[in-house]
């Protein structure tokens, strides 16, 4: 697969799965046997762990959810992607409870794509950093 085919993957997943919710999508996107190598030890790190974390994590506690792409660099069949997600504390997040404050998630990104799918995802985020501002 080409460079722009498998960025353009990644932006879908960003887009339909990450900002719209779409499960469809989200199982199209992402292969049976997806490993998150970024999941916290012992905890759960297949496909449906990432579904969570989307789904029963950030949506429901970020209205206005939204991702800007900064910058995409693909190399073989592995994307590194630098966003931000950002959108109004407005539920639970993590323990902490709405303020009303807009959020920034800064994100480094780097996934395996295999057969146009999400194989393999390694990530750092500022998300610890925001939980500690929100609960100022």
């Amino acid at each position: 697969m080409s460079s722009d085919v498998i960025k353009a993957v990644v932006t879908r997943f960003n887009e339909e799965v990450i900002v719209k919710g779409d499960r469809t999508s989200f199982e199209a996107l992402i292969d049976p046997d997806f490993v998150n190598r970024s999941a916290p030890e012992g905890a759960p790190n297949g496909p449906e762990s990432m579904w969570n974390t989307f789904e029963n994590v950030l949506r429901p506690a970020l209205a206005n959810l939204s991702v800007a792409i900064h910058d995409q660099i693909a190399e073989g069949d592995k994307v590194t992607t630098r966003k931000t997600i950002t959108g109004i504390h407005h539920g639970t997040l993590m323990g902490v409870e709405a303020s009303g404050r807009a959020v920034a998630i800064d994100v480094i990104d780097i996934v395996r794509i295999a057969n146009g799918r999400y194989a393999e995802h390694w990530g750092l985020n500022t998300l610890q950093t925001v939980l500690a501002q929100l609960k100022k």
